[in-house]
């Protein structure tokens, strides 16, 4: 088994035990990331936007 492999099982290892011990700082993470993204996405296309 090569490096990238044991540091990424390692990784999934990390999360799974992160979000078995702590659910509700776990979903809190997922839902500001996605309101990152969503505000990232919504900035992008009103850029876009202006462009045109």
């Amino acid at each position: 088994m090569n490096l990238k492999k044991v540091v990424t099982w390692l990784v999934v290892a990390f999360v799974v035990f992160y979000v078995i011990q702590a659910p509700e700082q776990s979903a809190e993470l997922v839902r500001s990331a996605g309101q990152a993204l969503g505000d990232a996405a919504s900035s992008l296309a009103q850029f876009v936007g202006s462009l045109v």
